[in-house]
């Protein structure tokens, strides 16, 4: 692919991953045929700072963990109040990470 449009996308996107993951990311981008760049581009990733955003104010019905697809987690917290505000508050400091993980997945599918 067009080291150009792989440079941009790394800039456009770096806030979704984590920065260990973005050369990896580019390494295998690089070596992608040029027909799939419009699915590449097209992907929805989630954003770290709105996950993060959404569980300080819903947290506690798992609202952060449906938006990011661990559907399963989500209804854990929703069904016991986010833990009775303990993993509520674990959340916080550990959504944005999960969030960047999703969207690796995400890419991972695309790219492997």
């Amino acid at each position: 692919m067009n080291p150009q449009k792989v440079d941009m996308f790394i800039m456009t996107n770096a806030k979704f991953f984590e920065s260990r993951q973005l050369g990896l990311i580019r390494d295998r981008l690089l070596a992608l045929d040029d027909s799939k760049w419009v699915l590449i581009s097209s992907v929805q990733l989630k954003d770290p700072t709105i996950s993060l955003i959404v569980s300080i104010l819903v947290g506690t019905l798992g609202v952060d963990r449906f938006l990011i697809g661990d559907t399963g987690l989500g209804i854990g917290k929703l069904v016991t109040c986010g833990g009775l505000g303990i993993w509520t508050v674990i959340d916080w400091f550990l959504i944005q990470k999960a969030t960047r993980e999703k969207n690796m997945d995400t890419i991972q599918q695309l790219l492997f």
